[in-house]
């Protein structure tokens, strides 16, 4: 699945891009850091460049990016978990990860100040900030100085759902690129580009996210027990307890609550609704970390409710 494929006009304009900062918006799972990480490529490529400007691939620094292992690039996003290993409630770029003096836990291998210090081993250091409207002030302020001035001549790039979250001080010293979403023609072409044949539902679930494809394993998962676990809804309350069991053991933050929804999408505008609700409350149980088992029980008795089979 390649950047070029789904966002060759934009790799035009980053690749002759010599400012410090990009600031990449899109919704989520368009594929803002496949774009990210084929701009790292570009500034970084000593080969020759495609049809868009986008980077060679073959050269020692594209593969360096293809085996996840390329000195010039660090990517900083928001922390997951907490230092117990329980899911982040608020999501967060802390100054920790920009400073190390700050990092007092160490929860951190490397820190943004420390990276840029050292000179690139290629042509350009690449920091790509994925969640940018999850920046604390402080680690805001701390990475403005670094982007009006960056050592070495690096860049940043900024990626971000929702541009209005953007603290003012990135937006302003950054160019703006929208990623937007591909055509379905495109993602089938990249399937068949990866020895797949073309997966209409895979596709419309996609609505031109090529983040989507790039986890496609996962999401046909997620499709499969979104399926099986409304299906088994209408087979009794004891299979459906059962099928909740099922549920919480493949459970998938990021896929199964879409996934549900668009198993969902030809159901009555009222039954979405609430087992809509449903769903929400699960999440923000789960969130809680109210008792799992518990809460997909309820969340299957809340959706046989709203589906009229309670």
């Amino acid at each position: 699945m390649t950047a070029a494929l789904l966002h060759g006009p934009l790799l035009e304009q980053t690749g002759s891009f010599r400012g410090n900062a990009l600031l990449l918006t899109g919704p989520a799972q368009v594929g803002k850091r496949d774009v990210a990480l084929a701009v790292a490529a570009q500034h970084n490529c000593s080969g020759t460049r495609g049809v868009y400007g986008e980077a060679c691939g073959t050269c020692p620094s594209c593969r360096a990016l293809a085996m996840g292992a390329h000195p010039d690039l660090l990517t900083v996003e928001p922390r997951a978990t907490t230092t117990t290993g329980k899911a982040a409630r608020r999501k967060i770029i802390p100054i920790g990860v920009i400073l190390a003096g700050r990092d007092k836990n160490r929860e951190y291998e490397t820190h943004v100040f420390e990276f840029l210090e050292v000179r690139p081993t290629f042509r350009r250091r690449v920091v790509v900030v994925a969640g940018a409207e999850y920046l604390g002030p402080e680690a805001a302020n701390a990475l403005l100085k670094l982007v009006e001035e960056p050592p070495h001549g690096a860049l940043f790039v900024f990626l971000a759902e929702d541009l209005r979250a953007v603290l003012p001080t990135i937006v302003s010293r950054s160019a703006r690129l929208g990623v937007m979403p591909a055509p379905d023609r495109a993602l089938e072409r990249a399937l068949t580009l990866a020895g797949e044949a073309a997966d209409p539902e895979l596709i419309a679930f996609a609505a031109g996210r090529a983040g989507v494809m790039a986890e496609r394993e996962a999401v046909r998962g997620a499709l499969t027990d979104a399926r099986e676990f409304t299906d088994t809804l209408e087979s009794g309350l004891l299979p459906a307890l059962d099928a909740a069991g099922a549920l919480e053991k493949n459970w998938d933050a990021t896929w199964h609550p879409e996934a549900l929804r668009f198993i969902w999408r030809a159901r009555p505008p009222h039954e979405r609704a609430r087992a809509d609700a449903a769903l929400e409350a699960l999440r923000a149980a789960l969130e809680a970390y109210a008792n799992p088992s518990l809460s997909f029980q309820v969340f299957a008795l809340r959706v046989r409710e709203a589906f009229g089979l309670g």
